[in-house]
């Protein structure tokens, strides 16, 4: 089975619709000693064609043809390291976030966040300095080390084989959920969508996206979405700044208010009561405690779309672990297979994150396109780590292609924005007379009142 075949059918797609997409396979994109080239086309295609079935149900007309290029995908992918704002290349990996050498293997830590950095050095009970946290970790198994940085609320995994991370329970419990977690949460009435008319096609316009998302799985999704004419509004905490860059990045379309969800109850409640989707990436159960829960969500708001993503998944030993990208793929085993156990190494782009986040959009889409055909609210939640097993187990390699990946120029574009002149990666979604780029740029972090428009 082809991986878009796959990712289609885990979506709860007609086959009959995979016709519609198109390829143009580039050498040299994505490349990697996994097939990540084929998996970001899969999930990319995957939403694109979700996207146009959606916009064909809403305008009564055929689903439009789709088409996937690899460049753009490849541009898409890398999204995070082409921007630049005002000519400044943004800011990568925090100094503490890497590889690092233990007593018997290697660890990689993520502290690009101030309080994941302050949690990494009070487990290690060392101060913020490289040599420090080196020999530290030099002194102590990858294991320990793993579990004691967990206690204390940060981050740091072991590196593992493919075979140790099969044998992990967390692994078992992974590989065996579908890529794709779907489900019905009540009988709520179908949906009825305004009709579509003018140009372009926007499957989502007149919906209302509550984006409580962070990093870059999460907020790619609604960075999709908002492509596709949803009016996305990203919530965060004032106690929980986004990094500026990443924010930039993955804001493109968006609104972004701050709100205290504890102190800022009736406002909040506001918001919930008019959004059509519910976006949440943060830690399992972390929101519960807010009325969160898909479940407690439908019953508030019947026939909302509620959509998960986590990195470990919310069920297992890991359930209620954070993680990122990067950490996935040391755990996975992904890590030693592009590099080795002497010397580990990563996936050309942070797949996981970006593929992820297509495949949620996707999932979102097809929701809202089954609503209107039988009703009932949703849920949708996908993990990196299931994309992951994907990725290492499920997806073979394609064609080479004929033609070639060059660079990302043709896949660029500048806009002015109150953060400054933008260079950035436009959209690689795209259908015949649907969006080509975003409405709007994005805003600074925490701009826009806490409201929808």
């Amino acid at each position: 089975m082809t991986a878009i075949k796959f990712a289609w059918s885990a979506l709860g797609g007609d086959a009959a619709l995979l016709p519609r997409v198109s390829t143009l396979v580039r050498k040299d994109a994505l490349q990697g000693r996994l097939p990540v080239r084929e998996l970001a086309r899969a999930c990319v295609g995957a939403c694109a064609l979700a996207g146009a079935e959606l916009a064909a149900g809403r305008s009564g007309s055929a689903v439009p043809g789709v088409r996937v290029d690899d460049g753009a995908v490849a541009t898409a992918f890398h999204s995070e390291r082409q921007l630049l704002v005002d000519g400044r290349a943004p800011v990568g990996f925090a100094p503490l976030s890497r590889f690092w050498r233990t007593a018997d293997g290697w660890v990689r830590t993520h502290a690009n966040y101030p309080h994941h950095r302050a949690r990494l050095l009070n487990a290690l009970g060392v101060p913020d300095d490289v040599a420090a946290v080196e020999a530290a970790l030099a002194e102590r198994s990858a294991l320990e080390v793993e579990e004691t940085v967990y206690a204390a609320g940060g981050l740091a995994v072991a590196l593992r084989t493919p075979q140790e991370w099969a044998a992990h329970e967390q692994a078992v419990e992974v590989a065996a959920r579908p890529l794709v977690e779907r489900a019905r949460l009540d009988s709520a009435h179908a949906r009825v969508l305004a009709p579509l008319d003018g140009s372009p096609l926007l499957p989502a316009a007149g919906l209302r996206v509550l984006d409580l998302t962070r990093v870059l799985a999460g907020p790619v999704a609604t960075r999709t979405l908002a492509l596709l004419g949803a009016d996305v509004l990203r919530v965060d905490s004032p106690h929980l700044p986004e990094l500026p860059d990443q924010h930039a990045d993955t804001g493109f379309g968006k609104r972004s208010t701050t709100l205290d969800l504890a102190a800022d109850r009736h406002t909040f409640e506001e918001l919930l009561a008019a959004a059509d989707v519910i976006v949440t990436g943060y830690r399992p159960g972390a929101l519960d405690r807010f009325g969160l829960s898909p479940h407690a969500l439908a019953e508030r708001r019947p026939g909302v779309v509620v959509a998960q993503v986590s990195a470990w998944g919310a069920y297992g030993p890991w359930g209620e672990r954070r993680g990122f990208d990067s950490l996935v793929q040391v755990a996975s085993g992904i890590a030693a297979l592009e590099g080795s156990l002497e010397q580990p190494g990563a996936l050309p782009a942070q797949a996981l994150d970006h593929g992820t986040g297509y495949l949620l959009a996707a999932a979102v889409l097809r929701a809202l396109t089954e609503q209107s055909r039988e009703g009932g609210s949703r849920l949708v939640r996908l993990a990196l780590a299931r994309t992951a097993e994907w990725l290492v187990n499920g997806i073979g390699a394609g064609a080479v292609g004929d033609d070639s990946y060059e660079g990302p120029r043709p896949w660029l574009a500048e806009t002015d924005s109150s953060l400054g002149r933008l260079r950035y990666a436009l959209p690689p979604v795209s259908f015949a007379g649907g969006p080509a780029d975003w409405a709007r740029p994005p805003v600074p972090w925490g701009t826009d009142p806490a409201r929808w428009v």
